[in-house]
């Protein structure tokens, strides 16, 4: 139908609402790479769930593989949304953060469960995933052994060789306990299970005694 027939051009969508959109395939992406996988969620089923068309997706998001880096990034700036300055502390802060980041995902099982099942995926070959989840734990696992440095200084103990086994160690078991939350959460308290396990490796660092394994 032509401009003349209807009398007036049809007027460009506005921003805000082509951020409320992105926002709803973002989160319908969540659910469907959290049941399905990345390899198994389709495009069509994202864009059936927010009443679109697999055009419609390629639109806003170009590609599935670009869709998935979003979802990825959209998942870690929801983790630091609360925080004045909009990233990570530093010091025992961080600890702090990872605690509470702990205690919220239990109450958003949809995005943690799609960043459960994305990041076990992204070991596999050519996984669009791969790249993004190695700088991410590269890049926290820096920012966990500089918040130790920070933390023995204020304690006034000489940084000992344990903080990068440390720094793994406290990612690991805060994504172990994720995933075993996710299969029973009944059984498992991921905020307080977080939390010893958290307190537990930091005062190994600062507070280091005989393993009782020895």
């Amino acid at each position: 139908m032509s401009e003349a027939v209807t009398g007036q051009r049809r007027q460009p969508r506005s921003r805000p609402e082509t951020l409320a959109r992105r926002r709803d395939i973002l989160d319908a992406a969540v659910e469907i790479f959290g049941n399905k996988g990345f390899a198994g969620g389709t495009l069509q089923e994202i864009a059936d769930q927010v009443g679109m068309t697999h055009a419609g997706i390629l639109h806003h998001f170009g590609s599935k593989d670009q869709l998935l880096l979003e979802v990825l990034s959209h998942r870690d700036e929801t983790d630091v949304a609360d925080l004045e300055e909009q990233h990570i502390p530093g010091g025992m802060a961080l600890f702090r953060h990872l605690v509470r980041t702990a205690f919220v995902n239990a109450h958003r099982a949809g995005i943690v469960q799609a960043y459960v099942v994305l990041s076990a995926e992204s070991v596999t070959d050519d996984h669009p995933g791969r790249e993004f989840f190695q700088k991410r734990y590269e890049t926290l696992r820096g920012e966990v052994a500089r918040a130790f440095e920070v933390v023995c200084a204020e304690h006034g103990v000489a940084a000992p060789e344990t903080i990068e086994l440390a720094s793994a160690s406290i990612l690991a078991v805060m994504d172990g306990l994720q995933v075993q939350w996710l299969l029973d959460p009944d059984a498992v308290d991921l905020g307080r299970a977080s939390e010893f396990a958290i307190e537990a490796i930091v005062d190994s660092v600062i507070s280091p005694s005989p393993s009782p394994l020895a």
